[in-house]
C-alpha cells in the first residue's frame, strides 16, 4: 500500500473482490466486510483514510467493492490538481466556475460568475479576458469545501479543511484573447483541462480551437455541456462524438450518466483515450453531483517519482505576474517547474534587456493566499522578493545561484506544421508560446528546404524580434498566427555573450 501510494502520488485505488485477470469473482458479505476491516487497518497504520467508491452485488449474490485510499505527502497539506477551464465566449465557463466554487447555484442572470471577474469591463461585458484562479477542496469523505462549506470561509480554511484541491484556471475564450488562452495553457502546466461548451451553441470554430491546442499540448482533457436547461444536449452530443472520433484526435467519447460512469472514468483518464462528458445545468443542479463526485476521484497528473525527480533539480520559477504591493516590496506569481524554494533562498531573476541576470533574495512565499515556508516543483505561488527590480516583465524567470544561465535572442527548434493556407518561408513572423514565454519570433533559417507546408517538419532557426529569454533545450513550443499554427521543440540555445551580475 504504501508503494501504490507513493506511485499515485498519494491516492490508490483498492478493488476487492476482482481477479487478477479481471474478473468480477466477488466475495460473500463477512469475507467483504472483514477484507474492508483489514484495508482500513492497513490505512490507519500509514496514516491515510479510505472511502468505498462503488459496491455491487453479482448474479451469485457476491460482492465487490471499489475503494480509494487516500494519503497526503508528509511535505504536503492536500493533494493538489490544477484544471485549466477552455471553451467559446459565452458557454458558461465562469458561471460553472461560480457554482463549483460558491456552492450555490446561479440565477440565469449571470450572478455566479461575479466572483470570478478580476476587472470592472469583465464585470460589465461578462467576459473573461484575464486568467483567474479559484480553489475548490475535498474532505477524506468526498464532500466539497468551498466558500458556502461554513460561515464566513477563508481560501486558508478551505486548504485547511481539505485533504485534495482542485485549482481551477478560468481562461479567456473570445478570439480576441486566445494568445492569453494559450498563455494560461502553456505556462500554468495543468494537469487536465476541462473544455465547456454550450448546449445552444454547440460545438464551435473557438471550441475545436481549444480542445486542438490542448492536443497539441498533451494535455488530458474532458467535456462539461452546460445550459441543459435551456436545450436538450442531444445535438450537441453528437456533434462532439463526430468531432471527437475523427482521425486527429482519436478519442472514446463517454457520456456520464451514473456513479459507476464517474469512477470508469476518474481512474482511467491519465491512462485510456475516453473522453469523460457531463451534461449540466449551472441554474437548477443537474449533472453537478457527477461532476464533483469525477473531480473528486480525478488523479493527479504527475506521478511521485517524477515528482521526486524534479525537487532534487535546481530551482527554476516560471513568472506569469508581476506587481507591486504597497510597501511589502516586488511580487512574483508563477509555477516553480524544478527545485524547491524556501524563504531566505538567494536566486538569480532574468534574463534583463541585456541577456544578464540579477542576484535577488526571497522574503516571503504564499501559496493558495496563504503564507507557507517552502514551495516545491509543480506548484504555483506567490513570492515576495526583498529589493524592488525595475523593468521586470512576464516570461521572465528566477533560478538558483547555482545554475549558469543567460538569456538568448536566437533558438534552433523542430518544427511540425499543423496548418498554413500555402507554406512557411524565411522571414515569417509569428507568436511564439514556450512555457510561459509569449513573444513574436522570426524565421531567419529553414534546413534541409526552403519552404514547410501543412503536415511537413523541419529544423528552423528562429529570433525573437523584441528581447532576449531564457530557454532550455527541450521545452515544447506553440506557434500560431491567424489561421497558421503549429508544435514543436527547442533542439539548440544560443546565448548571448554576457557574464551575470
Amino acid at each position: 500500500m504504501k508503494w501504490r501510494l507513493r506511485e499515485g502520488n498519494g491516492e490508490a485505488i483498492y478493488e476487492i473482490g476482482v481477479e487478477d485477470s479481471g474478473n468480477l469473482t466477488g466475495l460473500s458479505q463477512w469475507d467483504m466486510s472483514a477484507s474492508l476491516q483489514t484495508l482500513q487497518r492497513m490505512a490507519k497504520k500509514l496514516g491515510a483514510t479510505t472511502t468505498i467508491l462503488r459496491e455491487r452485488t453479482l448474479d451469485n449474490n457476491r460482492t465487490v467493492a471499489e475503494v480509494l485510499v487516500r494519503k497526503i505527502p508528509d511535505d504536503q497539506n492536500n493533494i493538489e490538481i490544477r484544471i485549466a477551464v477552455l471553451g467559446n465566449a459565452d458557454a458558461g465557463k465562469s458561471t460553472l466556475l461560480g457554482v463549483l466554487t460558491q456552492g450555490s447555484l446561479d440565477n440565469g442572470q449571470g450572478r455566479a460568475r461575479l466572483n470570478m471577474f478580476r476587472h470592472l469591463h469583465e464585470i460589465q461585458s461578462g467576459r473573461t479576458s484575464s486568467i483567474s484562479h479559484e480553489i475548490l477542496g475535498f474532505t477524506s469523505q468526498g464532500q466539497p469545501v468551498h466558500y458556502n462549506y461554513s460561515e464566513l470561509i477563508t481560501a486558508e480554511e478551505i486548504c485547511e479543511a481539505s485533504t485534495k484541491l482542485i485549482t481551477f484556471i478560468d481562461l479567456a475564450g473570445h478570439k480576441k484573447y486566445i494568445r492569453t488562452t494559450i498563455q494560461g495553457l502553456s505556462g500554468y502546466s495543468p494537469h487536465h483541462a476541462m473544455l465547456v461548451i454550450s448546449s445552444t451553441a454547440g460545438v464551435t470554430g473557438m471550441a475545436q480551437e481549444h480542445l486542438a491546442i490542448a492536443v497539441a499540448l498533451n494535455v488530458p482533457f474532458f467535456i462539461v455541456v452546460t445550459k441543459i436547461d435551456l436545450t436538450p444536449p442531444m445535438n450537441t452530443l453528437r456533434s462532439l462524438k463526430s468531432f471527437l472520433e475523427q482521425v486527429g484526435s482519436r478519442r472514446v467519447p463517454l457520456v456520464i450518466e451514473t456513479i459507476d460512469d464517474v469512477i470508469t472514468a476518474g481512474t482511467n483518464q491519465l491512462t485510456e483515450n475516453v473522453v469523460p462528458i457531463f451534461c449540466i445545468s449551472s441554474v437548477n443542479g443537474d449533472g453537478l453531483e457527477l461532476l464533483l463526485k469525477f473531480l473528486h476521484v480525478l488523479p493527479p497528473g504527475i506521478s511521485s517519482k517524477e515528482k521526486d525527480r524534479l525537487e532534487q533539480e535546481l530551482a527554476e520559477f516560471q513568472i506569469d505576474e508581476n506587481f507591486r504591493a504597497g510597501n511589502i516590496g516586488q511580487v512574483l506569481g508563477g509555477l516553480l517547474t524544478k527545485g524547491v524554494i524556501s524563504e531566505g533562498a538567494k536566486l538569480q531573476i532574468g534574463p534583463m534587456k541585456d541577456g544578464s541576470f540579477r542576484k535577488v533574495c526571497v522574503k516571503s512565499i504564499h501559496r493558495n493566499r496563504v503564507p507557507c515556508r517552502v514551495v516545491r516543483a509543480g506548484q504555483s505561488a506567490a513570492i515576495c522578493l526583498d529589493t524592488y527590480i525595475p523593468n521586470l516583465r512576464n516570461g521572465m524567470v528566477l533560478v538558483s545561484n547555482d545554475l549558469k544561465v543567460y538569456g538568448c535572442l536566437y533558438f534552433q527548434a523542430t518544427i511540425s506544421v499543423i496548418y498554413h493556407a500555402t507554406g512557411i518561408h524565411q522571414g515569417f513572423e509569428t507568436t511564439v508560446h514556450i512555457g510561459n514565454i509569449r513573444q513574436t519570433a522570426v524565421i531567419v533559417g529553414i534546413f534541409s528546404s526552403n519552404c514547410i507546408h501543412t503536415n511537413e517538419s523541419a529544423s528552423v532557426l528562429f529570433k525573437f524580434k523584441g528581447h532576449s529569454e531564457y530557454l532550455t533545450v527541450g521545452q515544447r513550443l506553440l506557434f500560431r498566427e491567424e489561421t497558421a499554427k503549429g508544435i514543436g521543440e527547442v533542439t539548440q540555445v544560443f546565448p548571448l555573450n554576457v557574464n551575470t551580475y
